[in-house]
């Protein structure tokens, strides 16, 4: 780390890259150890804002978009347990706009579950409860406003929340009946009876109750949760500490998010602060394909936001 002399920055940090040859000489551990040493070095010296170039991919010939897997990769493990504003940057409409690449079947899943050209006017991120956007002093949207913005809370007469993947390869059948299976039938039914009591328990849960029961559920911290979902920490802590709270409708898609919700779980939690995710929506089927996909990274979920024209999350 040197001085930053008559740059608009305090420090350089100077990485040395990796010449790429083949992919199997070590290059992608030490790109890897760039991006980590230069972040660890940047939180040991208390650094509140870094941006990363695309290392290697330039003139040392590391392809780009395997170049950005790990640059995304290693500075959202990064964090998971850090707080730093981390920029990356491109210098090409080809890498900028490699986010397709990564996601080749995005589009056919957007078109098929995009019904109509329009936008739904849900989305405020101006008041969105992200990390310098939040307003402490506005709490979130109450039933009252729901109502006079139009929301619809019945169910929809069809379910486009998901739409299963041809791709994925059938499960076995069902093995035949054995001696053992009166036991094993037991055993499934108890189980059944005990996770069907629990969540009757939750039947009435707002919001927070029920978000703060499926993390319990999934065995993670709030604090994992709220950094996955790249939601500010004061802002959990009012989900958290009010029962009545209603969060932002986007607020509440990066929750499931980062609380790796799947298949019937967001609907639930999403019905609990009178939002439903919408067919007429592309930042709703976008959410639902990670969701769906088992795909719980922000960081991407943002740069195919960004692809497909839509307004970003990430400030």
């Amino acid at each position: 780390m040197t001085p930053g002399f008559r740059l608009p920055a305090r420090y350089i940090i100077h990485a040395v890259s990796p010449l790429y040859y083949d992919g199997r000489r070590g290059e992608e551990d030490l790109l890897r150890s760039c991006y980590r040493k230069s972040l660890a070095l940047a939180a040991e010296k208390g650094i509140r804002s870094i941006a990363f170039p695309l290392i290697s991919t330039g003139g040392f010939g590391y392809p780009k978009e395997e170049g950005m897997r790990i640059a995304v990769d290693e500075i959202h493990a990064f964090l998971l347990n850090s707080d730093m504003q981390v920029y990356l940057v491109v210098f090409d409409e080809k890498a900028s706009r490699m986010g397709k690449r990564l996601y080749p079947d995005l589009q056919a899943y957007i078109d098929l579950n995009y019904v109509e050209e329009k936008e739904e006017e849900e989305y405020d991120l101006s008041s969105y409860d992200r990390p310098g956007a939040y307003d402490s002093s506005r709490p979130g949207l109450n039933g009252e406003r729901l109502k006079k913005a139009g929301h619809a809370f019945k169910r929809p007469e069809k379910d486009y929340d998901f739409v299963e993947d041809s791709t994925l390869a059938p499960t076995d059948p069902a093995p035949m009946p054995t001696a053992k299976t009166p036991i094993d039938e037991d055993a499934a039914i108890e189980e059944m009876e005990r996770r069907l009591a629990d969540r009757m328990k939750h039947m009435s849960d707002s919001f927070p109750e029920y978000l703060l029961y499926l993390i319990r559920q999934k065995g993670m911290k709030n604090s994992e949760v709220y950094k996955r979902a790249i939601v500010d920490k004061k802002v959990f802590s009012k989900i958290k500490n009010n029962p009545d709270y209603h969060p932002q409708k986007l607020t509440a898609l990066c929750l499931c998010v980062g609380a790796r919700l799947n298949m019937d779980e967001p609907r639930d939690l999403l019905a609990r602060a009178g939002y439903a995710r919408s067919p007429c929506s592309k930042t709703d089927i976008i959410f639902s394909y990670f969701i769906e996909h088992g795909i719980y990274d922000m960081i991407e979920l943002d740069i195919q936001l960004e692809e497909h024209g839509l307004p970003c999350i990430i400030s």
